[in-house]
């Protein structure tokens, strides 16, 4: 009974903030944990990388998970609870923690849709609905969550990242992150559906800075590479949108990708 109080609790929360299109990125513990080390999961909603604590809602996950060379494991938790989730790494090596969530619906009024959609770089949505005539109408979604963050555990071999997790949209680094020092260039992959896709825009940004971003769109091959400029905590970052099936309730599904790492000097 009190899980199931603090689920509907928790839910209750998270549909009164107006958090639907902002950023979702992780948070962990720690970024380069031991072998053994209990690893909490935060998950946190906002914008500028200014979040707030999105706690566990069973109802909305559909994967949440940590993957490293070897094995796959859930990441579990209470519902209701912050951080949303923890692990135990067992492995060395590079892995994954990943969050993938199921659709949520939300209806914006034209004018905040609109600018919503030119902060995410969605322009096309926004002449798609002027050549449908709705323009000035509210605009109707439904929103899907692909958040991943890279752990760095000691030991394992020097890696580039590249097994996807398969999520619908999901940022693939072509690098590895931890082998990079200030400066230099990151070149990512964008798949959509487990194929490339072109055309969207990608930004990154440091927490110690968020308003100095680095942005591109991605290539025919659906390619990216992104210059980080200082250390720090990094999220990159990407939104899709297309037009919802006709029998969805809404006009229109989008999916927000998310990476987060930490970068320091080598």
């Amino acid at each position: 009974m009190k899980r199931s109080w603090l689920a509907v609790s928790a839910f209750a929360f998270f549909l009164a903030q107006p958090l639907f299109a902002h950023d979702l990125w992780i948070e962990p513990s720690s970024f380069r944990p031991e072998v053994g080390e209990r690893v909490t999961v935060a998950l946190r909603v906002g914008q500028n990388l200014s979040g707030e604590p999105m706690p566990r809602i069973p109802q909305l996950i559909e994967r949440f998970l940590l993957k490293g060379k070897t094995r796959e494991i859930p990441v579990i938790g209470r519902s209701g609870a912050d951080p949303a989730g923890m692990t135990v790494v067992g492995e060395p090596g590079l892995q994954w923690i990943g969050y993938q969530s199921r659709p949520y619906p939300v209806t914006l009024e034209a004018q905040k849709f609109e600018a919503y959609l030119k902060d995410e770089g969605l322009e096309r949505i926004i002449a798609e609905r002027k050549r449908k005539g709705q323009a000035a109408t509210p605009g109707r979604e439904r929103f899907y969550r692909c958040a991943k963050a890279l752990l760095d555990v000691p030991g394992g071999e020097a890696a580039t990242p590249s097994e996807p997790l398969g999520f619908t949209l999901e940022l693939v680094p072509r690098k590895n992150p931890y082998a990079l020092r200030a400066g230099d260039a990151l070149p990512l992959a964008l798949t959509f559906h487990g194929k490339p896709i072109a055309n969207v825009l990608v930004v990154a940004m440091r927490k110690e800075a968020p308003t100095q971003t680095v942005h591109a769109r991605t290539d025919a091959a659906g390619r990216v590479s992104l210059r980080l400029i200082d250390e720090g905590f990094w999220l990159i970052k990407a939104v899709h949108m297309e037009a919802a099936p006709p029998d969805a309730g809404v006009d229109w599904e989008s999916w927000w990708a998310s990476m987060t790492f930490d970068l320091r000097g080598k």
